[in-house]
């Protein structure tokens, strides 16, 4: 059930950094996952694990992971996809 609540926590927290960052439009809900997840990671290695938590992510510092996941990712499709 742990596995159940960490992978939504991480969709929705992907879903809020594409539209902070308005690359929603583009990100589907596995990508939303996955950059929650990863987000999630960063943001708790670099910031800490400060205030309130939900599904075992602090919730402020894994939202600015995600989002510096989602540019950082979206800069580099873009740089690969105007190559082509």
């Amino acid at each position: 059930m742990y596995w159940i609540w960490t992978l939504i926590v991480g969709a929705i927290i992907g879903a809020i950094a594409g539209a902070i960052t308005n690359r929603s439009g583009s990100m589907g809900w596995i990508a939303n996952i996955i950059a929650g997840l990863v987000g999630s990671s960063l943001g708790q290695a670099i910031f800490g694990s400060w205030g309130p938590q939900l599904g075992g992510m602090a919730i402020f510092p894994s939202l600015i992971g995600a989002v510096i996941v989602v540019l950082v990712t979206s800069f580099i499709v873009m740089r690969i996809t105007a190559k082509s």
